[in-house]
Formats: C-alpha cells, structure tokens, sequence
C-alpha cells in the first residue's frame, strides 16, 4: 500500500473519530468464516426464539457483495452511549435519540468525507444493525473490540454501550488486525447478574430467556412463566451491562448528541398502562422504543405490575 493511501486510511480514522465514534477500524471484505458459524448455530439450536427475521438474509451476512456489488473494504464504528444516571424501567439505550439514525447520518458524513479525501468516484452503503451484516463479526475483524460473554462487544476503554455501524466500500484500504485483548479473562460478572439464566455459557444467549427480547421482540401475550421473568423491565434489560466491570470505565464517554428523554427515563407501569395512542407516539417519538407499540408496552407494564403484587413477593 502506497503511503497516500496509508495517510487516507488514518485520515479517515482521525474524521470518524472527530464525528464522535469512539473506534474505527478496518477489514477486508471477505467471508467472516467463524461469525457465521456462531450466527448459524444460533438458529439451529433456536435460540433466536420467535425473531424469524434473522432467518433472512443469511446469503448477504456470508457475502457483503450481496449489499455492496464490488465491495472491498469494511470499515467498522462504535458510538458510546450515556449509562443511565439512575435506575429506571427503560433500557438506557432507548431514552434517547434513536441509533439507526444518529449512526447512519455520521456514516453518511464519513462517507462523503472519504469521496472528498480520495478525489475520486467511491461507491459505498452505510449499515447499522437493521442491515442483514455480521457487526460483531466486523468488529472484531476490524480492531474495534472484542466480543464478550455476555455477546456484547467491548470496545477498549468504553466498554460495551456502544452502537455499532458499518461502512460498505469498492475501494481497498488496508485492513487492521484484530485485537489481541482477551476482554473478560475469568470474570463472570455478566453471567452472575442475568436474573434468568438467558446467557447460558460465556458467549452463548438464549433469546427465550431474555428480558431484552422477551419486552422488544416477542410480538404475542407473555405466558405465565415469562411474565415472571421480566422483573419488571417496561422495555429491554440491562443488567449484564451494569455488571460489567469494562462500563464503569466507559462511563461519561457518551456521544454528546444522546440526551436521556426524562419522562422515559421516570417512567413508570402505572403512568405506562394509562397512556393513549397519542401520549405514547409523542412521549417515544425519536427513540428506538417507539417501534414498541403501545399494545406491547401495557403487557409488559401489566407483568411488571404482577410482578411487585403481594402474591409475588
């Protein structure tokens, strides 16, 4: 590689890094062999529970040619976001600014940053995690972190609130070596603070057992026994997260455009079953969480009721 073309790959790093990404790295846009065999045993042990949609575009995860004609490079990014200042019922990701578009508008600007630098026709596609990519798989390719057991990536020095986005390019830029880190050694801390058994072993989720999917994804009524194991959570869970050690150090390292929304953050089942249609889209309008639905919402407040009622205690 030419040292032009060295200086543009940090070049490109230094952009994305002054958009507000904590990490940048890059990989070849090749078959993530390893990623996919983890991807695939997932499904057939179903351990991905009722979300069918990650039985699609299984042919564009093994080859990102599929979503980019003459691919090469991928770059790989990581947005920090703020811990929560205090407990509450929401997941911290989601009383804030939504994700998918935060990280695919500064992609967007990487990308026309990097048109701009190479002074010539570059073809690219911005991913976040609604595309049918490997992110974890690529970040790891690319340098960004290491996958931890609680199957979160962990970016050195933030921790594992991270968003991850991914930069599809036609032009070749040499690729980073991933990082020789082992992320969690012989803690546990993750494994001991799932209220309900979901990560099974290091690195290995069961989705059916999991507070995140059990109040996102899960589309039906609860039965009676995930009702119990929601403890309470009005939308997704972060116990695993607050356990980890690696997040304490991360902490205050936020993107600055992430504002926690405060009536979400306070939220409360009670205030959750007493919202009409209206109340709902105005108070989750911009966040991740209002792809809810206010149906699914009041399940989980009523689970959440049932769970802190006498007969439980």
């Amino acid at each position: 590689m030419s040292e032009t073309r060295t200086t543009m790959k940090e070049a490109i790093r230094q952009k994305a890094l002054d958009l507000g990404f904590c990490s940048a790295g890059f990989a070849a846009a090749g078959p993530l062999s390893g990623a996919l065999e983890e991807y695939r045993a997932m499904l057939d042990e179903g351990r991905h529970g009722e979300m069918g949609y990650l039985e699609t575009g299984l042919e564009a995860r093994a080859n990102p040619e599929l979503l980019l004609p003459g691919v090469k490079s991928v770059i790989s990014v990581a947005l920090p976001w703020p811990a929560p200042a205090k407990p509450g019922a929401i997941s911290g990701y989601a009383v804030i600014a939504d994700y998918h578009r935060i990280v695919g508008e500064l992609l967007t600007e990487l990308l026309e940053f990097i048109r701009l630098d190479c002074g010539m026709t570059v073809n690219g596609r911005a991913c976040v995690d609604s595309s049918p990519v490997l992110e974890k798989g690529w970040a790891d390719a690319a340098g960004v972190g290491r996958t931890g057991k609680n199957t979160l990536l962990i970016a050195p020095g933030h921790g594992s609130r991270v968003f991850l986005g991914e930069l599809l390019l036609d032009i070749e830029i040499e690729p980073d070596a991933p990082l020789d880190w082992d992320s969690c050694r012989d803690c546990a801390a993750c494994l001991e603070a799932c209220p309900t058994g979901a990560l099974a072993a290091p690195g290995k989720l069961d989705a059916r057992r999991c507070i995140s999917y059990l109040t996102i994804e899960l589309k039906r009524d609860f039965t009676d026994e995930e009702s119990a194991m929601t403890e309470g959570w009005l939308y997704g869970c972060d116990r695993c997260l607050d356990a980890c050690p690696h997040n304490a150090i991360g902490a205050g390292k936020a993107y600055p455009g992430f504002i926690p929304k405060e009536e979400l953050v306070n939220l409360t089942a009670e205030q959750a079953l007493e919202l009409t249609g209206s109340q709902f889209r105005k108070l989750f309008a911009g966040t991740p969480a209002l792809r809810l639905g206010l149906r699914r919402l009041k399940r989980n407040a009523r689970a959440a009721l049932a769970n802190k009622s006498p007969s439980k205690s």
